[in-house]
């Protein structure tokens, strides 16, 4: 469990504050999507969760335990895959002997299989893989820590579209009822049919933070032609099959699959406004 109470943040010598009385519960057993524009504090909001940035205001708990302070307890149970980063200058044996030793849960077993269903050998050197081959291999090692949390910024970055579809199934045979996994990303199509809740984010405000499935009871995501188009139609986008358009779902409508991206148009539009549980 994760509790953010009145959380206040900006960076140091700037008068942007990038969260202002922000509150937010997640629970285990769920897949967030945290998605938002580009500079919103999606990233932030990561790095403090996990520790790495440390609030100017109120408090981040998980399991119980301040995750500013840092105890080793506690970070033991976080993983955190940044958008950007470097290998060091070894194999991955070598580097497994590291984790290994922090992480209680890590298995190797479950590193080699996701290495496998990556397409990847169970040794390489680390500096000589291409970005993709390297995001690829930190994420199989993330998976592998066995962490109760796990975090994960612009994951689908660097990928390509087969890689996409791997990264996907990857993730969903290797999430545990015990596991909190947070995507953030700007990608939507690359992993909604992972997400079990949506988060959208703008600033300090949470303009969504619904269940997939509470979503897909209330609204109906379908296609209409423009002779179709009437008052139900809350939001719609013109495309090749005509307009893509959300409306109300009445109680006999069948269900639909989401269309997060036209989804995410309406909400940071303001044109949907429910759902609005937690933040400022």
């Amino acid at each position: 469990m994760i509790e953010i109470k009145n959380l206040k943040y900006n960076y140091a010598g700037s008068k942007h504050t990038v969260f202002e009385g922000f509150n937010l519960s997640l629970s285990e057993n769920c897949i967030y999507g945290l998605l938002g524009k580009n500079g919103i504090g999606k990233s932030t909001l990561l790095y403090l969760i996990s520790g790495l940035l440390r609030p100017k205001g109120g408090t981040i708990t998980f399991d119980g335990f301040d995750t500013s302070k840092r105890r080793p307890e506690t970070l033991q149970e976080i993983f955190i895959v940044p958008e950007e980063y470097d290998m060091p200058k070894m194999s991955l044996t070598e580097c497994i002997k590291i984790y290994r030793s922090f992480y209680p849960h890590f298995s190797e077993d479950v590193l080699r299989k996701c290495l496998a269903d990556f397409e990847l050998p169970g040794d390489v050197d680390l500096k000589a893989l291409s970005m993709g081959q390297k995001k690829k291999v930190y994420m199989s090692v993330a998976l592998a820590a066995g962490t109760k949390l796990l975090l994960m910024d612009e994951p689908t970055n660097g990928l390509d579209i087969p890689s996409k579809s791997l990264f996907r199934k990857v993730v969903a045979n290797n999430m545990t009822d015990d596991r909190i996994l947070i995507i953030s990303t700007h990608q939507v199509h690359d992993v909604e049919s992972l997400l079990d809740h949506i988060m959208i984010l703008d600033n300090s405000r949470l303009l969504m933070n619904e269940a997939v499935a509470d979503i897909t009871d209330k609204y109906s995501f379908t296609f209409r032609q423009p002779a179709e188009m009437d008052q139900s139609v809350i939001y719609a986008e013109p495309s090749l099959q005509g307009n893509a358009v959300i409306t109300r779902r009445n109680a006999n409508d069948p269900e639909t699959q989401m269309n997060l991206e036209l989804l995410f148009n309406a909400v940071t539009k303001e044109l949907i406004v429910e759902g609005k549980k937690e933040g400022m």
